[in-house]
């Protein structure tokens, strides 16, 4: 074997080592930051804490996060990637409709009912904001992509999401704060009713 293949494959040997090293380093510092704000609340944890309970170092921590809300966030990120799937796969095997999908409303509030204690930590708080505001954002691009493949009217393609995500959130939010005592089959079930009876379908398709 050359010097030059032998550096090729020690570079294919340690990439996933140096990936699951970071892999690791970061669930580490997403399971102390999300300890401490069962703990704490989330605006009394600061990076230090997070750090000292990781026990990684600060250098450590900035190599992969801007603060602590970056943190939140990106364990947020894999909230979505959970959600698109959901929708990826409901596309697939789904034939051409008059109405959208929806699939992530289920797995949505079955993330939410397990973790029903975080998001008492976090409500009311910055860290409530820096959530709300991710899943927002998630679900706003959910919903716009599956409005694009029915056939909703142009001009109230906007208001349609703006509709839905913001009626699902409200729902959601205060199921959350009566104690998610409805089961979330349940909860999407009737989210599901109110808004499939009033969605603006083209004329032409009807």
């Amino acid at each position: 074997m050359s010097r030059n293949d032998r550096a090729g494959a020690c570079a294919l040997n340690e990439r996933p080592t140096s990936d699951g090293r970071v892999a690791r380093t970061r669930a580490l510092l997403q399971q102390a930051h999300l300890s401490l704000i069962l703990k704490m609340g989330y605006e009394r944890v600061t990076v230090r804490d997070i750090c000292a309970k990781a026990d990684v170092g600060r250098s450590t921590f900035y190599a992969h996060f801007r603060g602590k809300d970056d943190l939140k966030r990106s364990g947020i990120e894999r909230l979505r990637q959970e959600l698109v799937d959901h929708q990826r796969h409901s596309l697939a095997s789904s034939a051409r409709s008059l109405r959208p999908s929806l699939a992530f409303t289920l797995p949505m509030l079955q993330h939410a009912q397990r973790s029903r204690d975080l998001y008492r930590a976090l409500a009311g708080g910055r860290g409530g904001v820096v959530s709300l505001r991710a899943i927002r954002k998630i679900l706003t691009d959910l919903v716009r992509k599956e409005i694009r493949e029915i056939a909703v009217e142009a001009d109230a393609r906007e208001i349609t999401v703006e509709f839905v995500v913001g009626a699902f959130l409200a729902i959601m939010t205060s199921w959350l704060d009566g104690g998610a005592q409805l089961p979330p089959e349940r909860v999407d079930a009737l989210f599901r009713r109110l808004v499939f009876d009033g969605l603006p379908t083209s004329k032409a398709l009807e």
